[in-house]
């Protein structure tokens, strides 16, 4: 029975993620995990736009910072992205699930094009669409990818899987006494200079009031906790 509390959103995936406990690579049982927490979300009616980063295949800024060049750096980021992309598509169909990739790079051997209008009719049928190689442009993170394409998908919320349960002040791997955030506005985010999405991902969704909620995808269904409205992590909005 469906009982999203919302239509459609957006799901922002790290590289990193797909890595589990290796720090690199694309780690299948993990893979497998994430791609049977989108189905069991998907099956509660809402559409799904989806963005995962490439950091566990290549860091176009860290790449930068050792001498390459940061254009060039941020391209194979991109592609990284699309790596990702194809395996979390493949893992996603062997549940049953229709699903679409779609590139800011053209590559039309192995995903479409994005087209705005395309995306929205895909996601109107039910297939989850994959938006692959960030906003086609170097100088911008897959943060600010998921911020962009949210917002012309019309997605009602950003929903951002971390390895924690929501957005504290300081590191809690760190610090004990670090204190949560239940919900926190856009401009404390920017002022305390908090982790949570880069800074022009973060005015993007201020600007065009897109709340942002971010959640511990380790834990076993909670991409469908959040789709239900079920109070966990943290939610950024005005």
């Amino acid at each position: 029975m469906a009982n999203s509390i919302y239509k459609r959103v957006l799901l922002k995936l790290s590289g990193e993620a797909l890595a589990g406990k290796d720090g690199s690579g694309i780690n299948t049982e993990v893979l497998h995990q994430i791609a049977n927490d989108i189905k069991d979300a998907h099956s509660l009616g809402v559409q799904i736009g989806l963005v995962v980063g490439g950091g566990n295949i290549f860091r176009g800024v860290a790449a930068s910072v050792k001498g390459m060049d940061r254009a060039s750096s941020d391209y194979m980021g991109m592609l990284a992205t699309c790596i990702n992309s194809l395996a979390l598509q493949d893992a996603l169909e062997n549940l049953h699930l229709d699903t679409r990739v779609q590139t800011a790079i053209e590559m039309s051997e192995i995903a479409e094009p994005y087209i705005r209008r395309k995306a929205i009719r895909h996601l109107e049928k039910g297939r989850i669409v994959i938006f692959a190689a960030g906003t086609g442009n170097p100088y911008f993170t897959t943060d600010t990818a998921a911020a962009l394409r949210a917002m012309e998908i019309n997605a009602e919320v950003i929903i951002k899987a971390t390895k924690v349960d929501g957005i504290y002040d300081k590191d809690p791997a760190k610090f004990s006494d670090a204190k949560k955030y239940d919900e926190i506005t856009y401009i404390e985010v920017l002022n305390k200079g908090l982790q949570v999405m880069d800074s022009t991902a973060i005015s993007l969704c201020m600007d065009n009031r897109l709340p942002i909620i971010t959640f511990n995808l380790t834990q076993k269904g909670n991409i469908a906790r959040v789709i239900k409205g079920d109070t966990i992590g943290t939610i950024v909005r005005s």
